[in-house]
């Protein structure tokens, strides 16, 4: 971004055509979500002992495991997510960016009901926890929803990263405070301090990512003006084919202008000769 680069596509490919470039070309977020999907789907199936089974028929044909079923479509969506982003990249003849962004917002707005029915019988610890994470889901469906009509903003991507930073960070925080506390000793639902202690943690992550995020822009924007001079002549000469639509209208309002003053020279001129 700092160097005028394509907002929504990645940085200059290599310009050999060799294997380098073919490398290049290859949807290496979507095979990522497509393996990693593949496996805690396969991982979700296999994990209890009786297998799942969406019926009970020992007990009037009532539906079991309800939350595992959850994370099973959660895991799904990722994953078909993720073909969506091989098969633009990859298999279609153009790539469309407006396809997978499509994709992302809808999975995102299926994630957002998942979640919302997930905690129906939650207290405590857990509840507290996944109402954190839903806040950052329903803000990051927000900002992707809002994207699809303005890609080339710069200030929605840079949110998107920092709200995408924090999902992460607070699932991994989520699955040590569930399931295997750092300290040994399982939270207490009933404990007041543990649960505002959940709250005080999700500030931490939000000042450690944010922090992150400027430290990784103030590192970047030190060595592009210090040590890479030569990316600023190019951006100079790319910046116009980057800037987008205002660009095209600030361009066009220009020779509107020139052709006003134009006009006018030419009637002052024949104003003069008569």
């Amino acid at each position: 971004m700092i160097v005028y680069d394509s907002l929504l596509y990645p940085s200059w490919p290599p310009r050999n055509k060799g294997i380098w470039a073919r490398l290049w070309k290859i949807s290496y977020g979507g095979l990522l979500k497509i393996v990693i999907g593949s496996i805690l789907t396969v991982y979700v199936v296999f994990c209890l002992d009786d297998m799942m089974v969406l019926m009970d028929k020992k007990n009037a044909l009532r539906f079991v495991y309800p939350k595992e079923w959850q994370h099973l479509t959660m895991f799904i969506l990722l994953t078909l997510n993720g073909c969506v982003d091989v098969m633009s990249k990859n298999l279609l003849p153009r790539r469309c960016v407006l396809l997978e962004k499509c994709t992302l917002v809808l999975t995102f707005y299926v994630l957002l009901l998942l979640l919302m029915s997930h905690v129906q019988n939650s207290t405590g610890i857990e509840l507290q926890t996944h109402c954190l994470l839903i806040l950052v889901v329903f803000l990051l469906m927000l900002v992707l929803t809002i994207e699809l009509w303005t890609p080339d903003t710069f200030h929605l991507l840079l949110i998107e990263t920092f709200l995408f930073l924090m999902m992460g960070s607070w699932l991994i925080q989520v699955g040590f405070i569930l399931y295997k506390p750092v300290t040994g000793y399982p939270w207490q639902d009933d404990d007041i301090s543990d649960i505002m202690f959940i709250t005080t943690f999700f500030c931490w992550h939000v000042m450690i990512n944010a922090s992150c995020l400027l430290g990784i822009y103030g590192i970047s924007s030190l060595w592009y003006c210090h040590y890479c001079p030569s990316l600023k002549l190019m951006a100079s000469k790319e910046a116009p084919h980057h800037k987008g639509s205002l660009y095209k209208l600030l361009q066009g309002v220009e020779q509107s202008e020139k052709e006003d003053q134009a006009l006018l020279l030419s009637k002052s001129s024949s104003r003069d000769k008569a």
